[in-house]
């Protein structure tokens, strides 16, 4: 969830925070935002359990689920297509032409070369 700067380096700023430092001290000496280290600790306080929320696990673990629908869904949408295309006819050039068809029209070429069992060196 969080990006742009190394984890620890977030660590080492909010160790100086917990120290006493104020945090638009740390923010000016560091050139980074205020409301960058609120957000880091704010974070930091839900992945220790002190604050309800989602965790850096959970979040990570979420965008990946997500990541993963939208593949599946993108080969679903893939296979219903080319069932589409490929019903008129069996010749054994119709799949590369399929996928030619799904990449004019959007679908990613490599994922519906991959579906449909055809080499993505032309594509």
């Amino acid at each position: 969830m969080l990006k742009g700067y190394p984890p620890e380096f977030r660590r080492r700023v909010l160790d100086l925070v917990a120290a006493g430092k104020k945090v638009s001290q740390v923010a000016h000496d560091l050139g980074i935002s205020d409301q960058s280290i609120y957000s880091w600790r704010r974070q930091d306080e839900i992945d220790r359990g002190f604050r309800p929320g989602l965790s850096s696990k959970e979040h990570a673990e979420l965008a990946a689920a997500k990541r993963r629908i939208h593949e599946l869904e993108t080969e679903l949408a893939i296979h219903r297509r080319a069932s589409e295309l490929l019903k008129e006819r069996s010749d054994p050039k119709r799949p590369l032409w399929a996928v030619g068809v799904m990449a004019d029209e959007g679908l990613p070429a490599r994922t519906a070369c991959r579906v449909l069992g055809v080499s993505s060196s032309g594509f």
